[in-house]
């Protein structure tokens, strides 16, 4: 399945404009901070609306010819650099959230299929305040994948955890790259990072 991206988007005195078709794998977004590729990422989501252009993924239009699908109509999961849990519900309840935003008909992923792919099993009692950076970020994928969706994207998920974590992290990536087949758009300024994930570069530049 290819997502189809040809979106511009003024912002200011910026213009934002990314032009390319995303194949299977991971699609790294690399480039400077500030260049625009979380608005890019944003525009994909439905968070931030283009001035022209279209985004398809396979069959489907998210945007143009008239089109404009609300964000819950995408079909995509969304894992932020910070996670963005519900401090008030526990594990299970924000992975659960996940789940109930899925149409029955969309879902792909069982709660105790993600559970076990993720490996946290024993954090769904947990609070997210008592989760360190990469359990947290674990518990934001495992939500995202309960959302039976057609692609992920991932705006700098590793940027807050330390070298270990983000090794921890990286090997879930790979896996639900290699594994799941999940197309994966991935905004990154790590040109480490972006080696090691990226089955396809997309150079964003200022």
């Amino acid at each position: 399945m290819a997502i189809d991206i040809d979106i511009e988007r003024r912002l200011g005195e910026r213009v934002i404009a990314a032009r390319f078709t995303a194949g299977p794998g991971l699609t790294a977004l690399f480039g400077p901070s500030g260049a625009g590729k979380t608005s890019i990422l944003n525009m994909v989501a439905g968070l931030l609306r283009p001035d022209r252009g279209h985004i398809r993924v396979g069959a489907r239009t998210l945007f143009g010819g008239g089109v404009d699908l609300p964000p819950e109509a995408r079909r995509t999961g969304y894992i932020f650099q910070d996670g963005r849990l519900f401090p008030h519900r526990r594990v299970r309840a924000n992975l659960v959230y996940g789940l109930h935003l899925a149409d029955p008909a969309d879902r792909w992923m069982a709660l105790d299929e993600a559970v076990a792919f993720l490996g946290i099993g024993d954090l769904l009692d947990r609070w997210p305040r008592t989760l360190s950076g990469g359990e947290a970020q674990r518990v934001a994928i495992g939500r995202a994948l309960l959302r039976g969706p057609e692609f992920l994207l991932m705006d700098e998920p590793l940027s807050s955890l330390d070298a270990a974590r983000r090794g921890d992290i990286m090997t879930v990536i790979e896996r639900i790259r290699d594994e799941l087949k999940l197309p994966i758009l991935y905004v990154s300024h790590d040109r480490a990072e972006v080696d090691r994930l990226a089955t396809q570069v997309v150079e964003i530049g200022e």
